[in-house]
């Protein structure tokens, strides 16, 4: 047999966003893990629970994307090392994967001064997701939002609730001159090109009322929205504690610090709401009520691309004891989402493999925000993972 009839099938991975600190770490890590240079730690989808679910492999996966900035992802690389996101020594050893990637990312928009409407930027990000499938001689690409988060919309939709002045699309058409926000322009691009879709962040993307016949008659798999790596990932496990030990949350409230792209961004309080809408639904849906507080987040540029977020949680225990817990987090949020982005590219990938269609809500695991019905406490969520994942296996 010839070697190019024995090569395993390539997954493509376009990032929207591709040239941001996580699109680099993931395409970074990716590498070295397939190099064997570093561990796995952090891949969900490298534990036994999922070595039959029949995932393309890390090496298979070949890396894409749009980006509005111009900086390599060689240099960009270098960037992390210097702020200890990357290990010491690593853009080097995998300069020649980061290059190759870089070489793949396209233009993104829309940049001041583009004249193209929204169909026409839609059919342009379209072409570039199709050559690179057609070029690189791809099986399918997933298409990854990891851009910096857009504001939240002043009007209009979530969860499918009508938009203020967006009519609906007419059947069989794209969408024409509604506004839609850029992350909506690329989820439209995505499902126009036959590409399953991932939103890792809080921005609209698919959930624009504009995009949801497209999405529905589309046939494809998508899921998201905002990863879950650091507050919320733990207020999705304490919420449930407190919950299941009947213990009264009078208050829960949070601060976070960043700095880097992603805390310039979400100084803008429209884009602040939007991350923070995840966080705070969280503790709703686990602990059955809304309690007092909120959270803050604050842009702390010497921060670079490291994060602390503290929680202060007031509550009552037997006789009205009062009581209170209080939480630091600090981390990299670059290093904490790379992972969970492979994990989700990999198995969606597989997904659309098997035929599956439409919001993915067995993925909530990952997401602060999940499409679908899912449950909202992390360990029923793992379980719903596990046994997705076990069905993938089966969907030969």
């Amino acid at each position: 047999m010839s070697a190019s009839l024995s090569r395993p099938p390539r997954v493509g991975v376009w990032l929207v966003g591709a040239r941001g600190s996580v699109a680099t770490t993931v395409v970074a890590g990716c590498a070295a893990v397939t190099a064997g240079l570093r561990p796995p730690t952090g891949l969900v989808t490298e534990e036994p629970a999922f070595a039959d679910s029949g995932l393309p492999a890390l090496s298979s996966l070949v890396f894409g994307g749009h980006d509005t900035t111009d900086c390599p992802l060689p240099k960009r690389a270098e960037q992390l090392a210097a702020g200890g996101v990357l290990p010491p020594g690593l853009p080097s050893a995998v300069a020649a994967e980061l290059a190759a990637a870089d070489a793949e990312i396209r233009p993104g928009g829309p940049l001041p001064g583009d004249t193209r409407d929204e169909d026409e930027l839609i059919a342009a990000f379209a072409a570039d997701l199709q050559d690179f499938v057609t070029r690189r001689g791809l099986e399918r690409a997933v298409v990854v939002n990891v851009a910096s988060t857009e504001p939240a919309p002043s009007s209009g939709t979530e969860h499918g609730r009508p938009s203020t002045g967006a009519e609906a699309p007419r059947r069989g058409t794209e969408p024409q001159k509604r506004g839609l926000p850029p992350s909506s322009l690329y989820a439209a691009a995505a499902l126009r090109a036959g590409c399953p879709y991932v939103n890792f962040t809080p921005s609209t993307g698919l959930h624009h009322p504009a995009l949801a016949p497209l999405a529905e008659s589309s046939g494809l798999p998508y899921a998201g929205r905002d990863g879950k790596t650091g507050q919320t990932l733990l207020r999705s496990v304490l919420g449930p504690m407190f919950a299941q030990r009947a213990l009264d949350v009078r208050a829960w409230s949070g601060t976070n610090l960043l700095g880097g792209g992603d805390g310039a961004s979400l100084a803008d309080p429209a884009a602040a709401a939007a991350k923070n809408a995840g966080k705070e639904r969280v503790l709703a849906d686990t602990l059955g009520t809304t309690p007092e507080g909120e959270v803050h987040i604050d842009d702390v540029p010497a921060l670079g691309d490291w994060k602390t977020a503290w929680d202060h949680v007031a509550f009552d225990g037997f006789l009205g004891t009062r009581m209170v817990l209080q939480t630091i987090w600090q981390g990299c949020d670059s290093a904490l989402a790379a992972p969970l982005v492979l994990d989700l590219a990999r198995l969606v990938a597989r997904a659309h493999e098997t035929g599956l269609r439409g919001p993915l809500a067995e993925l909530a695991f990952f997401f602060k925000d999940p499409v679908g019905r899912a449950p909202s406490a992390l360990g029923e969520q793992y379980a719903e993972l596990v046994r997705f994942a076990r069905g993938l296996g089966e969907g030969e």
